[in-house]
């Protein structure tokens, strides 16, 4: 694990994302959502960016803050387990932070978590004094025993962690869940959470002065449109001032409305930005309170 290196001049972006797996096409698919296209290199690892100067590398996932702390990328979209991992075992061994959690992206999401044999009654972390856990995101699991105050054995396994307790290598396991399929087959339960994991965009702790400083800017404005507009509808509707007060009430979600009627009697109208789900009984009960009119209407894009 190296220092980190003070990022190269460049006049092009370089984001890092997974080749393959869970996190490879959503990721893909927002950087698609904020104007990006590319064209991707024969041997399928490194993606040009046509529309603007912003590039793709396609590796491991457990590569990318590395590439970010050594200053090959600018960006890269992570899980925050495993960007959290390494940021804690670069901490551990004296090393400064190398990279950042920029923006949380909404999907991929797990928890990293104490899973136990289905035998045992659960009655807090001085329980695990002791014991020996099998897990591959040793230092943040070391730090939450330090934190805890247990003095444990933190067994590293690359992968295969929830079969550790049967193989008798270890008495429980620290690892990612999501639906808990994997823990039940094992005759394991999920006990106590350490990490809320999504996808991230991490970026370096170091400053640009190149033209990477107004491309990333362009990019985070651009981004932050896009995450603020998943599940966002614009609501259109009329109302009587009078009502005004409690439909207002009802939309706790919304950006405050405008209002589109100037003159200063008669009926409003009003257009509100929705983040939250607008459902059928959502819109009746605005149709109850007095709302007129209502339209739903899906928003492509908007710059936050």
């Amino acid at each position: 694990m190296s220092p980190a290196v003070a990022p190269a001049t460049r006049d092009r972006l370089r984001i890092a994302i997974q080749k393959s797996g869970r996190l490879a096409d959503p990721a893909r698919a927002l950087l698609s959502a904020c104007g990006l296209s590319w064209r991707e290199s024969r041997d399928k690892l490194f993606c040009y960016g046509e529309s603007l100067p912003v590039d793709l590398l396609l590796v491991r996932d457990d590569d990318i803050p590395g590439l970010i702390a050594d200053g090959v990328c600018d960006f890269g979209v992570v899980g925050r387990n495993e960007l959290n991992e390494q940021a804690s075992a670069r901490t551990r061994i004296g090393l400064p932070p190398a990279y950042r959690e920029m923006r949380a992206l909404g999907f991929g999401a797990c928890r990293l978590m104490l899973a136990i044999p289905e035998t045992w009654e659960w009655s807090g972390a001085s329980q695990l004094q002791g014991t020996r856990i099998a897990t591959s995101y040793p230092a943040i699991l070391a730090e939450w025993l330090e934190a805890q105050g247990v003095n444990a054995s933190v067994v590293e396994l690359s992968g295969s962690v929830e079969i550790a307790p049967k193989l008798g290598t270890a008495d429980l396991i620290c690892d990612l869940v999501s639906s808990g399929a994997t823990l039940l087959a094992n005759q394991l339960k999920p006990v106590e959470t350490l990490l809320e994991s999504e996808a991230v965009l991490a970026g370096s702790t170091r400053e640009y002065d190149d033209q990477r400083t107004d491309l990333a800017a362009m990019l985070l404005r651009r981004m932050d449109g896009v995450l603020k507009l998943k599940d966002s509808k614009l609501l259109m509707f009329r109302a009587e001032r009078s009502t005004l007060p409690a439909l207002l009430q009802l939309l706790p979600d919304a950006d405050p409305p405008t209002y589109l009627t100037a003159n200063g009697e008669g009926p409003v109208s009003l257009q509100a930005m929705c983040h939250g789900l607008v459902t059928w009984q959502r819109l009746e009960e605005l149709e109850r309170a007095g709302a007129q009119g209502l339209m739903v209407l899906a928003v492509e894009r908007s710059l936050a």
